[in-house]
């Protein structure tokens, strides 16, 4: 009998009003397995992620953290999770020792571990040389560190992370991913998160892109570009939408024409390109060759960029809770 996957989601939805954040999506995640939700924002991450920690109620649908139900059995579920926000939570008028002393009394860790844990997570976020000196006086980097050494204090089986990056500089990212990865080797951890972050995807086992509140594709990031359907060729040249029509007829592939460049896919572009440049009949003011990237999975499989994505998921959310205020 195959192990039971510690967070299984079944056609979960969410409506605010007349808008619908979350559109009925399903999945599993393994335990053990570090899953992305890749997305902008507004795609419905946050929305989801706060119904499986039992933050905001379904809709619609069913979802099991441990084999515990969201809706039915929140206190379980709870017990079972660590969580680390966008925002800052940790109290900053208290030392980084304080933070996570409370957090183990209020999780109830037996008196005699707490001492030991506090002491083996700060070590390994590097805080406890540190561990004293009162939060307001870190650096956003460190308070997330801090965060996260939070998030693990009780021994939890699933750690959610809602954009644990955040607002962080490239190399205190960078740092934190070593922290995670590490966590995740020394805690026997299943890691849940968000991100909008498409290099940070890169380090996940599998990833669900999520574009406003659907998931679209769900594969490991490999796999995901192997969907795509090889290397991407783009170009443009006077007249785009002739030059898309010309690659249709020659080449038997679907183009996409955007911003007035013209992509489209082959399988060995390093071989295909030369032959390409020599032979194509229209004039090319620019050529490129890129392998595939998560933003070309993301581009193909919603037929935007993800930064376009988020300005209109914005707007939408914008547009949704004026509804839902004036009815509500």
């Amino acid at each position: 009998m195959p192990p039971q996957p510690a967070i299984e989601v079944r056609g979960l939805a969410r409506r605010f009003g007349e808008l619908e954040a979350v559109k009925g999506v399903s999945f599993e995640v393994a335990e053990g397995e570090l899953f992305g939700f890749l997305g902008p924002n507004g795609a419905g991450k946050t929305t989801t992620i706060n119904m499986l920690c039992t933050l905001l109620r379904p809709t619609g649908g069913s979802a099991t953290v441990h084999g515990f139900d969201v809706v039915h059995q929140r206190s379980d579920v709870r017990r079972s999770i660590g969580l680390v926000f966008q925002q800052t939570t940790v109290d900053e008028y208290l030392s980084a020792e304080q933070n996570l002393r409370f957090h183990a009394y209020a999780y109830d860790v037996p008196s005699q571990l707490r001492d030991q844990r506090i002491e083996e997570l700060l070590t390994m976020v590097e805080l406890w040389d540190r561990r004293k000196g009162r939060v307001r006086t870190f650096s956003g980097g460190m308070k997330r560190r801090l965060e996260i050494a939070r998030g693990l204090v009780h021994h939890p089986k699933v750690l959610f992370l809602d954009e644990p990056t955040i607002g962080l500089d490239p190399q205190t990212r960078r740092h934190i991913w070593d922290y995670l990865l590490r966590l995740r080797e020394q805690e026997h951890l299943t890691i849940f998160l968000t991100t909008q972050y498409l290099d940070e995807a890169e380090n996940c086992d599998r990833i669900a892109i999520i574009d406003r509140g659907e998931i679209v594709a769900l594969d490991s990031p490999d796999g995901l570009k192997r969907e795509v359907g090889g290397d991407l060729i783009t170009f443009s040249t006077p007249d785009s939408a002739a030059g898309a029509a010309e690659v249709k007829t020659r080449y038997h592939v679907e183009p996409m024409v955007q911003d007035g460049l013209v992509r489209f896919h082959v399988p060995a572009g390093d071989t295909f390109l030369p032959e390409f440049v020599r032979t194509f009949p229209q004039p090319l003011t620019s050529v490129s060759l890129k392998r595939p990237s998560l933003e070309d999975v993301f581009i193909t499989m919603t037929g935007h960029e993800i930064r376009d994505s988020e300005l209109d998921a914005r707007e939408q959310l914008l547009h949704g809770a004026g509804r839902w205020g004036r009815r509500h």
